[in-house]
């Protein structure tokens, strides 16, 4: 039970630690993944300004015979001396730029392949995916593939044609492999890009179009990294909690292990002290009883403390056994039990009082064993005893008048009859017609001192509530099942199920 609640404690801990790790590690990703986005875009605008200052704007040459008084000047971009500086400027920041017309036709360009991306004027920023096909020819088509794996586009510094066309150069250089058969091979590179497209105008004349990109990988490659510094510190971490979480819920739950442990000793101390002075009280009273000159009225008052003192006696006993189940050290005797012969014990036992009673109690065996030891179950013959006595004398307790009581003793449907190493499990049947329990009280019936509805009770001579719950505890030592159903005024069938005794013991 301790280790039970132990655990879950700690499981709460880590639970709620990793719901608290997720929303932190979610939280710190997107504030880096925008803060990187953010220095990517506020470096490509900061281009933008520098280029779109650097341009040289020239009035555009008028037509002969042109009027200046009825057309307005025009203006165009001179491409060769506003970018005759620029390549050179941005290799370092890995930035490429375009420029376009103003009706989009790509005038001038630091990409050797253009994109084929349409222009959509975006001072904010856009991602864009590139499919970028490549044509190759020259050597030998398997040599070329060879070399050409070589090539990560991961690793491009902003011109991927660049790098690849260097990787060729040096295929090209080993004359050693060279092929009379020329081939063409074609490969697409998909990657990414940050970009951002300034519109350039003069008063109301659109003067062209400025684009700037920006690799994208930059900002992937330390998102991927810190995803995975995150899942790391974030596994250590919850690792970290769950031993601590069991440490502290073990610290947690000490006082109150110490606490349930004095009250279980004092239970089966306070138990054991009773048993002496109940026994000499039920000695007594059963002396006086035998009394031949008691007078009639004594008599009858004596027969009630002495019903009393047994009723007691039952249930410090019962006290004692779960109080002794509890701290384990019931001192068991395991030994070959076979049950049909317990049962018809049990029978006679409860015979003389379901007759005065006018109850119908039998025992049948319902399967013919193959041999002789098929209902031998290894177990303590007392607390077998006491498991099926508890649950006869209770359909005896509440079975009306007339009713009848069904012991049934069969083996389990399933069991493994075929297997040599096992015999088969065993399964014992209460049956009676009695008043049956209601099914809000099914839940609850192997609760200690649990009593259904004192309405219901048939005899004043109720039990104390620890009957079934002594019997689960039975079943549970000898790896056992109890399952009860019900319905009022119908009746009431127990099954225990209990492991056959293994080939070879006994």
């Amino acid at each position: 039970m301790f280790q039970t609640t132990r655990r879950r404690l700690a499981i709460w801990y880590t639970a709620v630690t990793a719901v608290l790790l997720l929303l932190f590690a979610t939280g710190f990703y997107f504030y880096v993944r925008n803060t990187l986005i953010d220095r990517i875009d506020d470096t490509l605008n900061h281009v933008v300004e520098i280029v779109e200052r650097s341009l040289v704007i020239e009035p555009l040459k008028k037509p002969i015979g042109s009027s200046d008084i009825l057309s307005k000047t025009k203006f165009q971009v001179n491409v060769q001396a506003s970018f005759r500086d620029s390549t050179d400027a941005v290799e370092d920041d890995h930035i490429d730029l375009e420029w376009f017309s103003p009706t989009g036709e790509l005038l001038w360009s630091t990409l050797s392949e253009p994109l084929n991306i349409p222009i959509h004027a975006n001072r904010t920023g856009e991602t864009v995916w590139v499919n970028h096909k490549l044509w190759f020819e020259g050597r030998e088509k398997r040599d070329l593939t060879a070399e050409a794996q070589r090539v990560e586009v991961g690793d491009f510094d902003g011109d991927l044609n660049a790098s690849l066309e260097e990787n060729l150069d040096s295929i090209s250089q080993n004359t050693d492999r060279v092929s009379t058969k020329p081939v063409s091979i074609s490969t697409i590179q998909n990657y990414s890009l940050r970009q951002v497209t300034q519109r350039v105008e003069i008063g109301r004349q659109v003067l062209g179009y400025l684009r700037v990109s920006h690799p994208w990988f930059e900002v992937t490659k330390p998102i991927r990294q810190l995803i995975l510094d995150l899942i790391l510190g974030a596994g250590l971490t919850l690792i970290c909690v769950a031993a601590i979480g069991w440490l502290l819920s073990g610290l947690a739950m000490e006082p109150v292990r110490e606490s349930y442990q004095r009250l279980k000793q004092f239970t089966a101390d306070a138990s054991h002290e009773l048993r002496n002075p109940i026994a000499m009280i039920q000695t007594n009273v059963q002396v006086a009883l035998a009394e031949p000159d008691i007078e009639p009225q004594q008599h009858q008052q004596l027969q009630v403390i002495e019903r009393l003192t047994r009723r007691l006696g039952r249930l410090v006993e019962d006290l004692l056994f779960l109080a002794r189940q509890d701290s384990g050290i019931v001192q068991q005797q395991w030994i070959d039990v076979p049950l049909d012969a317990l049962l018809i014990e049990v029978i006679e036992e409860q015979l003389a009082i379901a007759t005065t009673q006018n109850l119908s109690l039998c025992l049948e065996i319902v399967d013919s064993p193959d041999t002789e030891d098929n209902f031998t179950v290894l177990g303590d013959w007392d607390q077998l005893a006491r498991l099926f006595t508890n649950l006869v004398s209770n359909a005896v307790q509440y079975t009306p008048s007339g009713g009848e009581i069904q012991v049934e003793l069969q083996l389990a449907a399933k069991s493994k009859r075929n297997s040599p190493m096992l015999h088969p499990a065993v399964q014992v049947k209460v049956t009676d017609t009695g008043i049956g329990i209601s099914p809000e009280a099914i839940p609850h019936i192997f609760d200690r001192f649990y009593r259904t509805d004192p309405a219901r009770t048939h005899r004043s001579a109720a039990g104390s509530g620890l009957g079934l719950a002594i019997a689960k505890a039975i079943v549970e030592n000898h790896r056992g099942q109890i399952h009860i159903d019900s319905q009022p005024s119908k009746g009431t069938a127990v099954t225990v199920i209990l492991p056959g005794m293994r080939g070879g013991e006994g």
